[in-house]
């Protein structure tokens, strides 16, 4: 549930605990807790401004009803990340194709680690469908696109990445309602305030909530008496999925869609790449979509959870690209380059930046122009 796909995949610092040390009795020596792991532009650092912009932010927060000690305890050893701007405004506008999408969406490493973690989980999954009349499989496929099945949640303290971007500006009024939100979930004793991490964005757990999504949709699946997303146990997680997917629409008993046959019709189709398989879609496809606001991920959860059923591939062939390639020409050139001491990054099929890196690598060893754009010709060049 990225912020930046759907409108949306992370504590105070020195500075910001003197401006808020009248009420916290704190030095403004900087503090040793750091996250570990993290990149050095995803830690805390010193900013004034940022700073001064929590200290007016805790007014607004005490008249919200958050509390002083909730306050405390949230903003100890957090603080302004820079490395969240940075990914807030290197966001790529570049729009993958629907085969570009699925081939990392419904991956044959996605699908298999899909089947393990529905044979896993199957008691849950299939009475969280009992319940919620949600298809098991559907949760199960958002959980995998959300987090790879819980090994992709995040690490970055969700307080301090919501307060950067709040202080920012950017999207102000967004964020610091997401941290607000942030802010009363620790309150209600769901989460401890160094536990609550996530995504740069702010999004949290298995299945990627963003604060103000949790406190609407959130469930206590376990009877533990908190709503914990975080936990290795994915049972709230999957359960709260469930529950925002019923309350956002899902018809019981009802696909999401399916692949159209040649000349098969339907009374809502799609067909998201030119060229490439039609879609017949139902109400249950915008359902998802309120989960993320996009065809591909909309119709990446579908096929996935189909592929987790044993389905198959699709059926339709995608037309090759504007380099005139197929994927099978992409992933024949990306193991040749690789094969070469150029590293793509993976034979996939999708020509990303670190392939197109390779690419212009490669092209310069040869005394050609460095473009980084693949071509038939360059295919044939490496044998």
């Amino acid at each position: 549930m990225s912020i930046s796909r759907r409108s949306f995949s992370l504590g105070l610092s020195a500075l910001a605990l003197t401006a808020c040390q009248s009420t916290q009795g704190t030095s403004s020596r900087p503090s040793s807790a750091k996250p570990q792991g993290l990149p050095a532009d995803l830690r805390p650092h010193l900013n004034r401004d940022y700073a001064a912009w929590v200290a007016s932010f805790r007014a607004r927060a005490l008249a919200k009803g958050i509390t002083e000690a909730t306050l405390n305890a949230a903003f100890r050893d957090t603080g302004y990340l820079p490395g969240v701007i940075k990914r807030d405004r290197n966001q790529t506008e570049f729009t993958r194709t629907l085969e570009d999408y699925l081939s990392i969406a419904a991956s044959e490493e996605r699908i298999s680690k899909g089947r393990a973690a529905f044979a896993r989980h199957s008691s849950t999954l299939k009475s969280l469908e009992k319940s919620y009349g949600v298809d098991a499989k559907v949760i199960c496929a958002i959980w995998g696109l959300e987090s790879y099945y819980g090994e992709r949640k995040g690490d970055i303290p969700v307080i301090s990445a919501t307060s950067t971007l709040a202080f920012d500006g950017r999207r102000g009024s967004f964020y610091e309602k997401q941290l607000i939100a942030a802010l009363k979930i620790i309150q209600s004793g769901d989460i401890a305030a160094h536990r609550m991490t996530g995504s740069w964005a702010g999004a949290m757990g298995h299945t990627q909530f963003i604060p103000t999504s949790y406190l609407s949709f959130a469930v206590d699946y376990t009877g533990d008496g908190r709503r914990d997303i975080w936990s290795n146990d994915p049972s709230d997680a999957l359960a709260s999925t469930a529950a925002y997917l019923q309350k956002n629409g899902w018809s019981r008993g009802t696909k999401w869609g399916w692949e159209l046959r040649p000349g098969e019709t339907a009374s809502r189709v799609i067909q998201p790449q030119a060229g490439g398989p039609r879609f017949a879609v139902t109400g249950n496809f915008n359902a998802i979509k309120r989960y993320n606001n996009s065809d591909s991920y909309a119709i990446g959860v579908g096929h996935l959870a189909d592929r987790i059923g044993g389905a198959g591939p699709l059926r339709t062939a995608f037309p090759p690209d504007q380099y005139g390639l197929t994927k099978d020409d992409r992933i024949a050139l990306q193991s040749r380059l690789t094969a070469r001491g150029f590293d793509t990054g993976g034979a996939d099929g999708v020509l990303g930046p670190k392939s197109r890196a390779a690419i212009a690598d490669y092209q310069r060893s040869v005394g050609l122009e460095p473009s980084g754009s693949p071509s038939q010709a360059l295919l044939t060049s490496l044998g």
